[in-house]
């Protein structure tokens, strides 16, 4: 007996079965637009974080990260933003302000005096608390070994 009905008269077809292949189709674009975008929406700004020895302050929350990379470029969290604004654009952010609280994730080759500007950028626009976000797996510059998971920690 086939499947799909007849034309038994009457001009009506009975369908017994669902056709999947349609749904399996979309599926599998699904599956491989997922694979494809889990990687990149991990990714935030690669930044080499110094290494340190203190012992890690467990952050019960999320909060507002600033980063610097190695070409001085800075970013709230995944946003680049210019040095020259960036104290406005902390001052409109609406989690900086009920906060009150940032992390830095500044890299190991940016000099002292940019981070210190950053960090006054955050005084300015009435952040006073900023965490510096280390790497706790090494001890010192000549260690090249693999990064751990970073910690963070307030200062």
């Amino acid at each position: 007996m086939g499947m799909g009905g007849g034309n038994r008269g009457g001009g009506r077809t009975t369908m017994s079965e669902i056709n999947v292949t349609p749904m399996v189709d979309v599926m599998l674009v699904l599956l491989i637009i997922f694979m494809v975008t889990a990687p990149l929406i991990q990714q935030g700004v690669k930044v080499n974080l110094p290494e340190t020895k203190a012992t890690p302050v467990e952050a019960s929350d999320k909060k507002l990260v600033l980063s610097i990379d190695a070409a001085r470029k800075v970013y709230i969290g995944d946003a680049e933003v210019s040095l020259d604004e960036l104290e406005a654009k902390l001052a409109a952010n609406a989690k900086a302000q009920a906060d009150k609280e940032v992390y830095l994730h500044a890299d190991r080759e940016v000099p002292y005096g940019v981070v210190v500007e950053v960090m006054a950028a955050a005084q300015h626009a009435g952040i006073h608390n900023v965490g510096m976000i280390t790497d706790p797996s090494g001890g010192g510059r000549a260690s090249k070994a693999p990064a751990a998971k970073p910690k963070e920690a307030k200062r």
